[in-house]
């Protein structure tokens, strides 16, 4: 789905692909029909982004200070990587919207797919085509009321929260200062509710228009018309209430509401001004200085907004949830028209143009709306791409005389390559261990000490451009498989990388970029289980195949231990984003194809999977990947069904076929522990290297692979069938 993003640092805007949430318990999954622009709080944002850090530090004092004391803290280079980083991201636009309920999350019983709700929040209520909006912070829409209108919902309600902080009375006169978006609702608002309005704002077509909209009398701070329409509303007292609709760095709105308040009055802070209080002005009139928390009761609390934990009306009579409902019947019955702020409609793939006409002042706005693509009829089948594998023009691969050593090269040293990896190379004959790169000195002084690295370093960049060095090793973390191998391919290095390949499609692109800008195609993924040589028996005895299989697949995973990495999914991906690729590419060769779609369904949290792979010529593959399992069960089970024969294997211990006949071959259990492939794939590897010859996996597999594990995630987000498009 696409959404609108900002960089904070660069100030960029743009309309991202990203993966559909999931729809998870407590609220529902709604797929927007129109969303608001805020042209005050979304436009100081995006102004604020464009400014230098120095302009930054300055509009943000309390976000200044917050970095202060982490320099305190944590000193400055933690401070500032954490500042940067923060910074150097993508931020979500939006928080007011209007959409139909696609997916209802258990626990949710007041609509229905298919019902229209206004939506709130601005980590729910994005720009964005789909969003999972908790239960608490969105509301159904009256019956006639256009979705356009109700678009308006949270804007409106966070007029209506300023509103009931004044507490205004019937035959009251308020003062509104602004006539933005927020101050023409607040107008309305109080003239529904029998109180007579002045505004003030220096533009004079927003004048005009509150005037239209039920203001008495409007007129700009400076001129002597509104402190004359005051001064007749009120027989010289002053107003009852001033609400706050103005923003920017002038102290002015507060200066004019201590002149033109009465004595006793109530001055409420809706936006967001400048509050340098004058305050013998204020002392003199004791007047009482309120602000107004967004949209209302509810907002900021998390039990509230995103548990659902709803406060009780006898004491809380108007919450968040109460206040959007309201402002829509209110809409919806005609006692509030939106209709006249609509300035401009805009289609959402024109999001970015639009903000920048703001923002450059040449679209002049009080509301501007984002208008969706109509979803009628079937729901559009979502997609992964396969990205087609271009080479460039680069040198083959050279061959190595069987005397000349293969010299690796390993970046990371965790676990798994310690364990599973270097015991295979360390003793293998033609092979050089030659540099060990790692993030901290210690890990590669350990690494060099127990496998004989002939050197030991933090310097990536000189292992690249070591000429000597045949291979590169990528060893680390998830999230940085992309990039390091993006970056061993333009330096010219053959490439083994353990899976993933990539966590996203935007990864495996660059990574692909790669391979054509260098004509190095030379890259191997660590699926080790088609080279398992049980596996390869078992294949070879259940023979060539005429008809669609059946694969079944259990994998035992287990829990996690508290405080794994492989628990960030953040910045590392799903877990199975991160090991499904192994049994997509056991399938996969079982099959000798590449799967054409995936689909997904999961436990509630994705605890335990459930992945369904289908295959051109009709064969299915169902991989069961659970968290919740017995201990004490072997990990991997597989059977293979197709032509009247059975393959059967057993945690890489057992393996067994059995035909129509009744014949049957049954492995002899292993003498050893068992072998999941990874000595037979790295000989596989060596021997390329060495020779120049092909890779041992084609790279068109390893994309395909990788592919369809990305499918995964974005399966479970969007509850259908994923087709794996092939670009040509």
């Amino acid at each position: 789905m696409k959404q609108v993003v900002q960089n904070y640092k660069s100030g960029e805007l743009a309309v991202l692909d990203v993966p559909v949430p999931g729809c998870k318990p407590g609220g529902v999954l709604v797929r927007t029909a129109y969303s608001l622009i805020s042209t005050g709080t979304e436009l100081m944002k995006v102004s604020e982004a464009g400014m230098s850090m120095l302009g930054k530090a300055r509009s943000r004092p309390d976000q200044v200070a917050k970095v202060m004391q982490s320099v305190a803290t944590n000193g400055v280079p933690a401070t500032y990587r954490k500042v940067m980083g923060k910074l150097d991201s993508y931020t979500p636009l939006g928080y007011s919207l209007c959409g139909v309920v696609e997916q209802v999350g258990t626990g949710i019983d007041d609509v229905k797919v298919g019902d229209l709700v206004a939506c709130a929040g601005n980590e729910h209520a994005l720009h964005a085509e789909l969003n999972w909006v908790p239960k608490n912070l969105y509301a159904p829409v009256p019956d006639g009321l256009a979705p356009r209108h109700a678009a308006f919902g949270t804007v409106g309600s966070i007029a209506m929260q300023g509103v009931r902080r004044g507490e205004p009375q019937l035959g009251d006169v308020a003062l509104v200062i602004g006539l933005g978006l927020i101050g023409q609702l607040v107008v309305q608002l109080l003239a529904a509710s029998g109180v007579r309005v002045v505004g003030v704002d220096p533009d004079p077509v927003r004048c005009e228009l509150a005037e239209r909209l039920g203001a008495a009398a409007c007129g700009d701070p400076a001129s002597a018309a509104v402190e004359a329409a005051v001064a007749e509303l009120t027989g010289g007292h002053g107003v009852d209430q001033v609400y706050l609709a103005a923003g920017g760095g002038s102290n002015q709105p507060v200066e004019l509401a201590a002149r033109l308040c009465r004595d006793r009055g109530r001055v409420v802070d809706i936006g967001k001004c400048r509050l340098d209080l004058p305050w013998n002005a204020y002392y003199e009139k004791e007047l009482d200085v309120r602000f107004s928390r967004s949209y209302g009761p509810g907002r900021y609390d998390p039990e509230y907004e995103i548990e659902g934990r709803d406060y009780p009306i006898g004491y809380v009579r108007w919450t968040e949830r109460r206040n959007l409902a309201c402002f829509l019947d209110l809409v919806a019955r005609g006692r509030v028209d939106v209709e006249p702020l609509v300035s401009h409609i805009a289609d959402f793939d024109d999001a970015v143009d639009t903000y920048q006409r703001l923002k450059d002042g040449d679209l002049k706005a009080v509301a501007v709306l984002f208008r969706y693509p109509e979803h009628a009829g079937e729901a559009e089948v979502p997609a992964v791409a396969v990205p087609a594998v271009r080479r460039g023009g680069g040198a083959s691969a050279p061959s190595r005389s069987a005397k000349t050593p293969v010299r690796l090269a390993f970046v990371g040293a965790g676990n798994y390559a310690t364990s599973m990896l270097l015991p295979h190379l360390a003793q293998r004959d033609g092979v050089e261990l030659s540099t060990v790169v790692t993030t901290t000195a210690l890990s590669a002084a350990n690494a060099q000490r127990k496998f004989g690295f002939a050197e030991a370093t933090t310097d990536l960049d000189a292992v690249l451009g070591d000429k000597s060095i045949d291979a590169v090793f990528v060893v680390t973390r998830h999230s940085s498989h992309a990039e390091l191998t993006r970056r061993a391919l333009l330096a010219g290095k053959t490439v083994f990388v353990e899976k993933p390949l990539a966590l996203t499609e935007d990864e495996l692109a660059g990574v692909l970029a790669a391979v054509e800008e260098s004509g190095n195609d030379r890259l191997q993924v660590g699926f080790n289980r088609r080279f398992a040589p049980l596996l390869q028996e078992a294949r070879k005895r259940f023979g060539a195949r005429t008809g669609p299989a059946s694969l079944r697949y259990l994998v035992n995973a287990g829990r996690l231990q508290h405080g794994s990495w492989y628990l960030q999914q953040g910045t590392e991906g799903s877990r199975f984003t991160g090991e499904g690729g192994h049994f997509i590419d056991t399938a996969s060769r079982l099959l000798e194809a590449d799967p054409v779609s995936v689909y997904a369904v999961a436990t509630s949290g994705n605890e335990d999977l459930q992945v369904v792979l289908r295959y051109p010529d009709e064969s299915t593959a169902t991989i069961s990947y659970v968290t919740t399992g017995a201990p004490g069960f072997p990990k991997e089970t597989l059977d293979l069904v197709a032509d009247g024969k059975v393959l059967k294997l057993d945690d890489f211990v057992r393996a067994a076929v059995y035909d129509g006949r009744r014949k049957r071959w049954v492995s002899s259990r292993l003498p050893k522990a068992r072998d999941k492939g990874q000595s037979a794939e790295l000989a596989a590897f060596i021997k390329a290297v060495r020779t120049g010859g092909p890779m041992p996996v084609p790279l068109e597999s390893l994309v395909a692979t990788t592919a369809a594990t990305l499918a995964v995630q974005a399966g479970l987000a969007g509850g259908a069938p994923v087709t794996l498009a092939r670009a040509r």
